[in-house]
């Protein structure tokens, strides 16, 4: 069912979700006076901002990645703001540490603008919590019948088995430095995986915060400085961009694998040279996307980006109006 028209208090533009009565932008792509950010990944984040209401671990990612703002305003979990006459919370959105959506309530109406999510337990986050709403602004990177994520601990028993059966070899994994290393470390954990765990440097910081906000990602140990032959027989974690660079050359025989829901789509993963495709998504795949909006029974769904044709069908399908959002600046490909 198509929307013509929207609430006079929301306002989508390509650069972003403008609150008209709170003087607000939902992370703006470029700099505002007063933000709200869901989470710290470059495309929902940047610097630049004067006054900025985020979760405590956001801010701290982004203070990490970018500097601090001049006005930094954390808000815990459920834990309610006013800016005007619009009441602001954050609640979990499952997809990296500090992730949030954001509940707007405004004269009776109240919007629940997602940023990225996922439904799947993952040890290194809080989980997702439906928050029920009349608009529900939602992604869909995986907006597609064709995806649905295989169980987490089938990809991680692959990993281990490869890694067992090259001891006089490594697994380099590429992942994501924001949410999906530490994510692949915590799984690996909680399945009992306990030796040292190296990493490439671009990782060393963000696995250090993570560390410091309580997620314990057991002992972790950097590439640099250690010997070639030191490297046998280990798990090592790199960003995607370091699994074809000169970086790898040092490492003894290794099978290149890597983390993203869209390991799905094997013409990705051989366009990557990836051996050992692990389809472990930070995103909602079809049927998370289809039974959350159920859950949360909004009377109407705007898409922000991803895969939006699919998921407007089925919300015609179902009797909820439904639009997609022409969002710019989202960035999908690494962080699936």
């Amino acid at each position: 069912m198509a929307m013509s028209s929207t609430p006079h208090w929301i306002e989508p533009h390509p650069h972003g979700i403008y609150i008209r009565p709170a003087d607000a932008w939902i992370d703006p792509s470029r700099p505002v006076s007063r933000a709200l950010i869901t989470h710290g990944h470059a495309d929902h984040a940047r610097g630049g901002h004067g006054a900025v209401w985020a979760t405590p671990e956001t801010l701290a990612i982004v203070n990490l990645r970018y500097g601090r703002y001049a006005d930094e305003h954390a808000v815990d979990y459920g834990d309610t703001r006013s800016l005007g006459e619009v009441a602001v919370s954050f609640h979990p959105a499952g997809h990296v540490l500090g992730s949030a959506q954001i509940r707007l309530q405004y004269r009776g109406e109240t919007v629940v603008v997602t940023g990225d999510f996922k439904r799947r337990p993952d040890p290194s986050c809080a989980p997702f919590e439906p928050v029920a709403c009349d608009i529900f602004i939602t992604e869909a990177t995986f907006g597609l019948p064709v995806f649905r994520h295989p169980p987490t601990g089938e990809e991680i028993a692959k990993l281990l088995a490869m890694r067992a059966a090259n001891p006089q070899g490594c697994v380099l994994v590429g992942a994501y430095a924001l949410g999906k290393a530490q994510r692949v470390i915590a799984e690996l954990r909680d399945a009992g995986f306990a030796d040292p765990i190296y990493l490439h440097g671009a990782l060393e910081k963000m696995c250090a915060l993570y560390g410091d906000h309580g997620v314990d990602l057991g002992e972790l140990r950097p590439v640099a400085g250690t010997d070639k032959a030191d490297l046998m027989g280990r798990i090592i974690m790199a960003p995607p961009s370091a699994l074809a660079d000169r970086w790898s050359r040092r490492l003894p025989d290794p099978v290149t694998a890597m983390a993203s829901g869209w390991m799905r789509v094997r013409a990705r993963a051989q366009q990557r040279g990836v051996e050992l495709p692990l389809i472990i998504s930070d995103h909602a795949d079809w049927d998370e996307l289809t039974d959350t909006i159920r859950e949360v029974s909004p009377s109407q769904v705007w898409v922000t980006h991803g895969r939006e044709e699919a998921l407007l069908r089925w919300c015609e399908l179902h009797q909820i109006k439904a639009r997609a959002l022409a969002m710019v600046g989202r960035d999908e490909e690494e962080e699936g």
